[in-house]
């Protein structure tokens, strides 16, 4: 247990902030998610809105770092080309 000011508010702060984190975190995952659902449903219009919403959502947890820069960017790239591989 903390037994400084700085360190007690540092606790209660690091409280704060994972609860944030992890609806951030919660967020991006439902966004991945209905993209999921909307390519294995197969259908291409569905999929393409669902990636159109989950994009800047993804990036959004880039910049409060919930992902890595490069990760959000390869979810993106992987999730468009399967997105782009259903026309075919």
């Amino acid at each position: 247990m903390a037994h400084h000011k700085s360190a007690k508010k540092r606790i209660r702060r690091n409280g704060r902030r994972q609860e944030i984190n992890i609806a951030r975190r919660s967020r991006v995952r439902t966004h991945l998610r209905k993209v999921e659902d909307a390519i294995s449903s197969g259908d291409q219009e569905a999929a393409r809105a669902a990636l159109r919403a989950a994009e800047p959502e993804i990036m959004r947890g880039v910049n409060a770092g919930i992902l890595r820069k490069n990760t959000g960017s390869r979810k993106i790239s992987r999730l468009s080309a399967r997105v782009k591989a259903m026309a075919g």
